[in-house]
């Protein structure tokens, strides 16, 4: 399986590079990153681009995909609209249109959220944004698949890329057991993502195409 790999170095896409590279089925993972990852792993192949609205320039780089799994992301905090769906929106969406290039088989994972807002219509503005990629990885040519974990614990030394995350969960790490057992259907871990990506590529479009915590737990632990 030859894998493309977007947001490799936050704390979801650091997860989903560690799955990947663990995982026996997967032969190459195609790394597309802004400034060098250096991951020295046979498997790894970095391509290094900064204009994510378009894919153009390493076109080439993008092709002969089993699968992508788009990690890229951030908080709607501090940002209005207008930033927020080019970095949310737009990106994605070039992203799988390159990759989905004479490859209708491909399939394409995203992470969403729980909460997200699949009417594009609530008052959330992150949720309403989230739910208009959704809604618009869903018409594309491909098997797309959407993530809506709830709390995310970072496992296996995977670090936030935003500070204030990195303190929330060395503040609320004690607090991930206990989650687990009172509230079991919105909690997973960077590890049962990553693996559930993976696992989601057998399926060829099969299954539910929104998958939350309990569904990505469950393809995680398989």
């Amino acid at each position: 399986m030859r894998v493309a790999l977007f947001g490799a170095s936050g704390m979801v896409g650091q997860g989903v590079l560690r799955a990947c590279l663990q995982d026996g089925e997967v032969e190459e993972v195609v790394v597309v990153v802004r400034t060098p990852l250096k991951a020295e792993h046979p498997k790894v192949r970095e391509v290094l681009h900064t204009d994510f609205t378009d894919f153009g320039p390493v076109q080439g780089e993008l092709e002969g995909l089993d699968a992508c799994f788009f990690c890229l992301g951030v908080s709607a905090a501090g940002r209005d609209e207008r930033e927020y769906t080019r970095i949310t929106y737009d990106f994605t969406l070039a992203a799988a249109r390159a990759v989905s290039v004479n490859n209708p088989e491909l399939t394409f994972t995203y992470v969403s959220g729980e909460g997200t807002d699949s009417t594009e219509s609530g008052r959330s503005m992150w949720a309403r944004v989230k739910g208009r990629t959704e809604n618009a990885l869903l018409a594309m040519p491909l098997h797309a698949y959407l993530f809506r974990p709830g709390y995310i614990q970072p496992r296996n030394g995977a670090v936030s890329r935003t500070s204030g995350y990195r303190l929330m969960y060395r503040l609320t790490s004690w607090l991930y057991p206990v989650l687990r057992r009172l509230a079991p259907k919105y909690v997973t871990t960077t590890e049962h993502l990553g693996r559930a990506m993976i696992a989601v590529v057998a399926l060829k479009g099969g299954g539910p195409s929104v998958l939350h915590s309990p569904e990505i737990n469950r393809l995680g632990a398989e």
